[in-house]
């Protein structure tokens, strides 16, 4: 006689940002570590009132990520932060060749990480080089 069973299959785990640059076709694989820095939540009350930024609660918030995907508008990448639609960030790397503000443009929250599509408020050129 034979007995069913089940078995659980091996599936490599994708990451979660690339699952997301699959919306941005001009999307390239990196490794860039830099230093997000979150100054002006969305929901930040003083912002978009002409309020002086000290009329703001104070919600700096820094974290060590890596950028995995780049576009050369957008950046995508994960971290820990609780960032929502419309933040602003600083995104700086080491020696300072990146050092841009940018602004959430999309948001998927996984446990424990946050994946993070942003599009730069400035032009940076040449940040990315394709060959």
């Amino acid at each position: 006689m034979a007995q069913s069973g089940t078995a659980k299959g091996r599936v490599g785990q994708v990451s979660t940002v690339a699952d997301l640059a699959r919306f941005f076709p001009e999307a390239t694989p990196v490794r860039i570590p830099v230093e997000l820095t979150r100054s002006h939540p969305a929901s930040d009350p003083a912002r978009g009132l002409g309020l002086p930024e000290s009329a703001a609660p104070e919600s700096v918030l820094s974290e060590s990520t890596v950028i995995e995907f780049g576009t050369a508008r957008e950046v995508l990448f994960s971290c820990t932060a609780p960032l929502e639609f419309a933040d602003v960030l600083r995104l700086r790397n080491s020696d300072g060749s990146l050092d841009t503000e940018a602004s959430v443009v999309a948001v998927q929250y996984h446990p424990g990480s946050t994946v993070v599509a942003a599009r730069f408020l400035n032009a940076v050129p040449n940040w990315i080089v394709k060959s």
